[in-house]
């Protein structure tokens, strides 16, 4: 009798032993998944970008640069915003600031696809009469060398020199030495990015994914009635690059950046603190807030960073075949989405509509005072 007690007790703890041990593997396959979820533990991205001076493309790359589990393997510069020129040495200043001189910045494609284009801007705009228009770089004279640009702005000379490389070569070079690992993030014109799946097609099927900061599909444009800035500076190569079959790609329009916005409430959680950033936000967005109280502005890129970092920010997207119109008139550069098959060549994107808002803005404040 003792000895049939003896094995009960004995079975009767193998299997509380064993269902432990089960436990202990799905809290940790859960815990593995979550993780995963967030950046994919570990997710490589090159930043392609038009870069500013903090909102929008700096402080998407100061969130990319600050998170823990992206690794950002460069920032590549086109022109947009701004010249290539003053991208550069706006890269460089904040990557300074944030002590990230192990980031590499490289120049790219000085102008967009479309020969001529800066040249005859002031003809295309009375043409098709959005002469009052933010047109980006393509308002000023383009500065001689980021060099320059750095000391006029900032003074002194950078700590930190460009890469030795073209954006494009840089591009197609780490694409193939990480293959389905990177994700590229076009957050300004596509220029690079086109420029490189043209050159060395054999990596378009290594890119893990693309996230596109450009279009706009439900809602109006930005630059002219039809078009947003980014897709409109350069509609052939937005339209080469989301006509490639990527395995991957998620476009951050104007459908969900348009729907939330800085605000002072934002600013002070980012002053409060006595950091380089803080400092930074004071001079640029204190005077704004100054003169008025009420000031917000739209953070377009900072929204593609945030999905980058944790795609569960995400609460509605919709998935089209995406066209972009690159005939030169009133539609150029205009975002073409179709919930059924495209016309011919098109291929299927996701398109972004919502973020959990107060996520989003405890996610970029939380990376920015760290």
């Amino acid at each position: 009798m003792d000895s049939i007690q003896d094995s009960t007790k004995r079975r009767d703890k193998t299997m509380l032993t064993m269902k432990r041990s089960h436990f202990l593997l799905v809290v940790v396959a859960l815990l593995l998944v979550a993780h995963d979820s967030i950046a994919g533990a570990g997710e490589k991205v090159i930043l392609d970008t038009d870069m500013v001076v903090l909102y929008d493309d700096g402080v998407a790359m100061m969130m990319l640069a600050k998170h823990p589990d992206i690794e950002l393997l460069g920032v590549t510069i086109v022109p947009g915003n701004t010249w290539v020129s003053e991208g550069t040495a706006y890269a460089l200043r904040q990557l300074e600031v944030l002590n990230r001189r192990d980031i590499p910045v490289v120049l790219g494609i000085r102008y967009p696809l479309r020969a001529g284009r800066y040249e005859t801007m002031e003809v295309e705009r009375k043409m098709f009469g959005f002469s009052s228009s933010y047109i980006g770089c393509f308002s000023r004279i383009e500065p001689a060398s980021y060099f320059d640009v750095y000391r006029a702005e900032f003074g002194g000379r950078p700590e930190i020199k460009p890469a030795d490389k073209h954006a494009v070569d840089y591009l197609i070079d780490t694409i193939k030495a990480n293959p389905g690992e990177v994700t590229v993030m076009p957050i300004g014109p596509c220029t690079n990015l086109a420029i490189a799946i043209r050159m060395a097609p054999e990596i378009i099927p290594l890119i893990k994914r693309v996230v596109y900061m450009g279009g706009a599909f439900d809602t109006p444009g930005n630059t002219t009635p039809s078009a947003e800035f980014n897709w409109w500076f350069d509609p052939e190569a937005a339209k080469m690059c989301v006509r490639t079959p990527f395995a991957d790609q998620l476009i951050v329009g104007l459908d969900v950046c348009e729907k939330y916005r800085f605000n002072k409430k934002i600013f002070d959680r980012i002053t409060a603190v006595n950091k380089p950033i803080a400092k930074m936000f004071k001079n640029k967005y204190g005077p704004e807030f100054k003169k008025n109280p009420g000031y917000t502005r739209l953070v377009w890129d900072t929204i593609a960073a945030a999905v980058v970092i944790d795609p569960t920010l995400i609460t509605e997207e919709k998935t089209r075949w995406v066209d972009v119109n690159s005939d030169y008139g009133l539609d150029y550069g205009r975002s073409l989405g179709y919930s059924k098959q495209g016309p011919a060549g098109t291929q299927k994107a996701r398109i972004l509509f919502t973020i959990d808002e107060q996520r989003f803005w405890n996610l970029m404040v939380d990376l920015l005072i760290k």
